[in-house]
């Protein structure tokens, strides 16, 4: 195992330099017994035939593999057998997966990617916390890159829908970026949930790193769905990807007028991503054994699947005059600021603060920045 290790911390030896190493030499042992100028032959870096050639970071290697096990972490290389398969097929896999939580739970059961704009909208938000704790309700693992915006919404939604999400890292297991998602990071892990990394402990989040990232995210996933993506958004690299992997693409349509609804407008229009509403229509293209495990109800349930307009028409049970009032003034995609709501609603301020009070406790209603609120779908 060191040996794949080290050659993963290798300078010089990135993805596509360890494919060409595995095809000539079948395996991390075999490089490390080849010659110089066999070596050289492959036109890698000066630095890394040096690296390898001294053997100089074997050392490190086992004692990088300690400090992983410190952390409660492992690390899988790609001769092992609990390597995941479908990551084990695309045409660069990291030679050395970094994993820490319930793994092998996550991955043994189906994996969608939901992706998507770190700057996103209330309604994208919404679609992403929605889709991803529908997949998550009936066993699916929700995978994405750990960022803000769409991807934060898609962990989040898989852990209220007591399901398991992984994030994939562009960072060190032992790094938690960005830093305001420490307690994001705990939750998944608590929740039975997993992080993963193909980078060494201590690697910063510099930008070279994310692509890198974006094609493990697809390789570990049967499709990958993007929800919100601006014209150069890293999340249609995802998307290219997956394509290149052979995975399944899907698209939530958006506003034409919002420039985060290019890139999933373009891909349902020209690259032929599946349009999706709900989370039926990413079931139906899954394998045949998944789907059918995927699209009956679930065990209990009498009632209809509500579509995304039915549960914004919903109103709750148990509110008061002030209250009910107020929820039917809020919608799931278009914040409403407070002032607008006292025009609106001809509410005291007092009144109206105490109804978004109790709708905010309830679980109803979400308090942005600025004074505005929307509803919880």
């Amino acid at each position: 195992m060191k040996e794949w290790i080290a050659l993963n911390m290798t300078p010089g030896v990135g993805p596509r330099a360890a494919a060409k190493l595995l095809e000539r030499f079948g395996s991390a042992e075999a490089v490390y017994q080849a010659q110089r100028a066999e070596l050289e032959k492959l036109r890698l870096l000066p630095e890394a035939v040096d690296s390898i050639i001294a053997r100089d970071l074997h050392e490190k290697a086992e004692v990088e593999l300690l400090n992983v096990r410190k952390l409660g972490g492992d690390i899988l290389v790609l001769d092992d057998g609990v390597y995941p398969s479908l990551l084990r097929e695309i045409y660069d896999p990291p030679i050395a997966l970094y994993v820490k939580g319930a793994w092998s739970q996550c991955l043994d059961q189906p994996c969608i990617a939901i992706v998507g704009s770190r700057k996103c909208s209330t309604y994208g938000q919404n679609a992403a916390l929605m889709l991803a704790r529908d997949l998550a309700q009936r066993g699916v693992t929700v995978v994405s890159g750990f960022a803000r915006g769409i991807d934060a919404a898609a962990h989040r939604g898989a852990i209220e829908g007591g399901g398991r999400t992984v994030g994939v890292l562009g960072t060190g297991i032992d790094e938690v970026y960005p830093r305001d998602h420490r307690k994001l990071a705990d939750e998944i892990l608590e929740r039975g949930g997993a992080l993963v990394s193909q980078f060494p402990l201590a690697t910063p989040p510099v930008p070279e790193n994310f692509p890198y990232r974006n094609r493990i995210i697809s390789g570990l996933s049967l499709g990958v769905l993007v929800v919100e993506a601006a014209e150069n958004s890293g999340s249609l690299i995802t998307a290219r990807l997956a394509i290149e992997q052979n995975r399944e693409v899907f698209a939530v349509p958006g506003n034409i007028t919002s420039r985060t609804s290019f890139g999933t407008n373009y891909l349902i229009k020209g690259a032929g991503a599946k349009l999706v509403q709900q989370w039926q229509d990413i079931a139906a293209e899954l394998p045949p054994q998944i789907a059918a495990r995927l699209l009956p109800p679930p065990l209990g349930a009498k009632k209809k699947e509500k579509s995304l307009a039915d549960q914004l028409a919903m109103v709750p049970q148990g509110l008061t005059g002030f209250e009910n009032s107020v929820f039917k003034l809020l919608s799931a995609d278009d914040p409403a600021h407070i002032d607008a709501l006292v025009d609106r609603s001809k509410l005291s301020i007092s009144d109206l603060n105490s109804a978004l009070l109790t709708l905010e406790m309830r679980d109803l209603v979400r308090a942005l920045p600025g004074k505005c609120f929307v509803r919880k779908m």
